[in-house]
């Protein structure tokens, strides 16, 4: 396949570079969050230990909501690379441009999206 004529290719990269480094900026932001809850019963008490552990967990769920972000632009980017990008990775039929406006990352059209979210239900 061949880069799409509606696509600028710069301007992507620099979008979607951008949006890598936010996601990692943010992640090392927060590393202290997913850092183990201390059970020191002596300096803080058990409700206090609850909600720190809830923090904890909730911490982790987003590092690795933005880990699964962060894999999605890197292949993006390599789809980029390679001239694939703006096609599915399913049928291979060109992606909307407005669905790519809304996510660049996306790797498939609507349609393929809806089977595949009908296939997990």
């Amino acid at each position: 396949m061949s880069t799409r004529k509606d696509i600028d290719p710069v301007a992507l990269r620099a979008h979607l570079m951008e949006r890598r480094a936010d996601l990692e900026r943010d992640d090392a932001d927060h590393r202290g969050d997913r850092a183990p809850v201390e059970l020191d019963q002596q300096a803080v008490g058990r409700l206090s230990r609850m909600d720190a552990m809830q923090v904890q967990a909730m911490a982790v769920a987003t590092h690795e909501r933005r880990l699964r972000e962060i894999a999605r632009i890197d292949a993006a980017l390599k789809r980029l690379d390679d001239g694939d990008f703006g096609y599915c990775v399913s049928c291979d039929e060109p992606i909307a441009a407005k669905r790519l406006d809304l996510d660049p990352a996306v790797p498939t059209c609507i349609k393929c999206a809806n089977e595949a979210e009908h296939h997990e239900a």
